[in-house]
C-alpha cells in the first residue's frame, strides 16, 4: 500500500476534503498540520511555495483539487464511471464557483469594506450558487439525498466543508435550500465521518 501525507495549515480549509476522503476511506496517512508562524521556514521545500502538499511514497502533489481528485479515484469516491465522474466534477466545479466569492470577504482589512462584502456575498451571490447547486443535486441523485447517483462522493464531501465556513459566517444561509440541508445531515450520518468530526482538532478555519 502507498504511504500518505497532507500537508497544510492547522485548519480545514483547502486540505479538508482529502481529510474527510482519507476519514471515509478509513485510510490511514501522515497528516501534518503547520501553524501560520511555522510555515515560511518549509515553503521553500514545496514544488510551488504552497500547500496543501500530499506526498505519495515521497512524491509530493500540489494542488488541493488535484489532491482531492487523486484520492477520491483511489478511494472509489470519484463516482463509478467516466460520465458520473463528469457530474461529480460538475458539481464540485460548481461548489469552487460559489467559493470565488467568499475569500475577498474573510481577508478584507478595511471592516467596513468587509461588511459590505460580506452582506453582498450572502445576500447576492451565495444563494444563486446555492440554488444552481440544488438543480444538480436534484438531476444528479437519482431522488437521494448525494449530489451524484445517490451515493456519496467527494463532491458531497466538498460541500459539507465549505458550507461549514459559510455556516460559521452566516448561521441560516441555507434554511432556503432543504436538499442542501439534507445532504449535510446525510453526510453527518455516515459512521466514519461522525466519528472523525467528533475527534477533529478544534481550529479557527
Amino acid at each position: 500500500m502507498p504511504s500518505y501525507k497532507l500537508t497544510y495549515f492547522n485548519g480545514r480549509g483547502r486540505a479538508e476534503v482529502s481529510r474527510l476522503i482519507f476519514a471515509v476511506a478509513g485510510e490511514k496517512f501522515e497528516d501534518v498540520r503547520y501553524e501560520m508562524d511555522q510555515w515560511p521556514a518549509h515553503k521553500a521545500e514545496m514544488p510551488l511555495g504552497q500547500i496543501p502538499v500530499l506526498e505519495v511514497d515521497g512524491v509530493k502533489l500540489p494542488q488541493s483539487a488535484a489532491i482531492a481528485r487523486f484520492l477520491a479515484k483511489q478511494f472509489h469516491l470519484a463516482g463509478k464511471d467516466n460520465f458520473e465522474q463528469a457530474k461529480v466534477d460538475a458539481v464540485v466545479d460548481t461548489i469552487d464557483d460559489s467559493f470565488k466569492g467568499f475569500v475577498p470577504t474573510r481577508f478584507e482589512k478595511d471592516e467596513a469594506k468587509k461588511e459590505e462584502l460580506t452582506k453582498k456575498y450572502f445576500g447576492e451571490e451565495l444563494p444563486k450558487h446555492l440554488q444552481n447547486l440544488e438543480t444538480l443535486g436534484k438531476l444528479y441523485g437519482n431522488g437521494g439525498h448525494f449530489f451524484v447517483g445517490n451515493q456519496l462522493t467527494w463532491a458531497d464531501l466538498l460541500f459539507y466543508t465549505f458550507a461549514q465556513a459559510w455556516i460559521g459566517v452566516e448561521a441560516d444561509c441555507l434554511n432556503n435550500f432543504s436538499w442542501l440541508k439534507k445532504n449535510r445531515a446525510e453526510v453527518e450520518k455516515q459512521p466514519k465521518i461522525a466519528e472523525y468530526l467528533k475527534n477533529r482538532p478544534q481550529t479557527q478555519f
